[in-house]
């Protein structure tokens, strides 16, 4: 039979109960005592305590503290009122027994719900660690491509610088060898010569006489003859200078090649946007006069960039912007500061807002066009859009075909769409 505890003491105010429960000779923890809103019962073999509380309390900040074998209790009353008695008094035993039982299943009913919240914790944190080991092997994986990008390219400079030196050796072998062609073949001429002069010298001698019997008739005959070839010569042409007039060109393509209208109706809208500035603006009234210049706020964004602040060359282009909204390279660059910061939709609404400034397409506007394709295809094919991708890098091969680095690229993505259709 367990012993009741009946020397306690209590006191109250308005708000709180007080209570003291002395526990002599027993080791007393958290584990013995149990406690709802009108239940309160501490069982410490052989000591049991038990009690209905006369009235409702708030068992959530209500404290138990365990000092010299004794219980201090502070329970906090749900509603300001001073307390008859500690306990309830004269009530039925049904009653005192439907308490007990709610309190049992409150108890069980915050056992589980503190249950839920801790698995719901963990597998917070094991999803975290998750995605923190997925970000460690990201970057892992980035720096081993990294490093085998930077092999492949040491790799072919080295192969590269062999090639030019097997090809300045075999230049330098064919010189020599050309030289020595040239030198035999001066020696042989030289061999021929003094050949031909001793048979002249031989036959000298035979003609001599001969000569002197046809001198007289010969004679005639060589002055006319040697008027005939002096006659046959034509006079010298006079000098004279031909002036070249050549058609002026902006653009460095040839007159025949080019597309006069479409590079006029580029020059006219390049013209147009440096005129269009849009500062009917309230917020740009305290701008300086250069912080109203597209063309300084743009220099700052490039510098902002190189020095990796994106989002503050990010804020200095959207200000450029916001004076002038005409102007592609604004919305090009600050396309490639969101592909930084992995702003994905941003970089392609940018990269095709460029696109549409960029028309007509003509040749100097072809590097911008590369990039605002490159850059979009970029972004899609990290959005796992591979076939929007690649069609932004073959658009962009299309405008430099002799890029090997964007062929490259595009037979990558190439691989990729064939390997995700080979999964599926």
């Amino acid at each position: 039979m367990p012993v009741w505890v009946r020397d306690y003491s209590w006191r109250q105010t308005d708000t709180a109960v007080f209570l003291s429960l002395p526990m002599r000779g027993v080791r007393v923890t958290q584990a013995n005592i149990f406690c709802t809103d009108q239940y309160l019962k501490v069982n410490v073999p052989p000591f049991l305590f038990e009690a209905i509380l006369y009235a409702p309390i708030d068992d959530t900040s209500s404290t138990a503290k365990i000092r010299n074998e004794t219980i201090f209790f502070t329970l906090y009353k749900k509603e300001v009122a001073m307390w008859e008695s500690l306990v309830m008094e004269n009530g039925d035993k049904e009653k005192m027994q439907r308490i007990r039982e709610n309190a049992i299943i409150k108890a069980q009913e915050k056992a589980d719900e503190e249950e839920k919240s801790k698995a719901i914790t963990k597998r917070e944190h094991k999803k975290y660690a998750l995605e923190a080991t997925m970000k460690l092997e990201e970057t892992e994986r980035k720096r081993i491509e990294n490093l085998k990008e930077e092999e492949r390219k040491k790799v072919t400079e080295e192969l590269e610088r062999w090639k030019e030196k097997q090809r300045n050796e075999e230049k330098e072998r064919r010189i020599q060898r050309e030289e020595e062609i040239r030198r035999e073949r001066k020696l042989i001429e030289e061999k021929k010569k003094q050949e031909i002069n001793k048979a002249k010298t031989l036959n000298a001698g035979t003609s001599k006489t001969r000569s002197i019997s046809t001198r007289g008739a010969c004679s005639s005959e060589n002055i006319f003859s040697g008027k005939l070839k002096e006659e046959s010569f034509p006079a010298p042409r006079s000098a004279g200078t031909i002036k070249i007039s050549f058609t002026s060109r902006v653009f460095p393509t040839a007159l025949r090649e080019s597309r006069v209208a479409e590079e006029e109706e580029w020059l006219h809208k390049q013209a147009e946007a440096r005129r269009a500035m849009n500062a009917n603006f309230s917020e740009l009234k305290d701008l300086n006069e250069e912080e109203k210049n597209p063309d300084w706020l743009k220099d700052k964004g490039n510098k902002m960039f190189a020095t990796g602040n994106y989002l503050a060359a990010v804020n200095a282009y959207n200000l450029a912007i916001l004076l002038n909204n005409k102007i592609p390279v604004l919305y090009l660059n600050r396309a490639a500061c969101h592909l930084k910061l992995r702003n994905l939709h941003k970089t392609i609404e940018d990269s095709s807002k460029a696109l549409e400034l960029l028309i007509p397409p003509v040749s100097d506007n072809a590097d911008a066009r590369v990039k605002a394709y490159v850059r979009r295809g970029t972004a899609f094919c990290q959005l796992e859009l591979y076939a929007e991708g690649l069609q932004d890098y073959e658009a962009a091969l299309k405008i430099d075909p002799t890029n090997k680095t964007l062929e490259q690229d595009a037979e990558k993505i190439e691989h990729i769409i064939h390997g995700t259709a080979q999964d599926s």
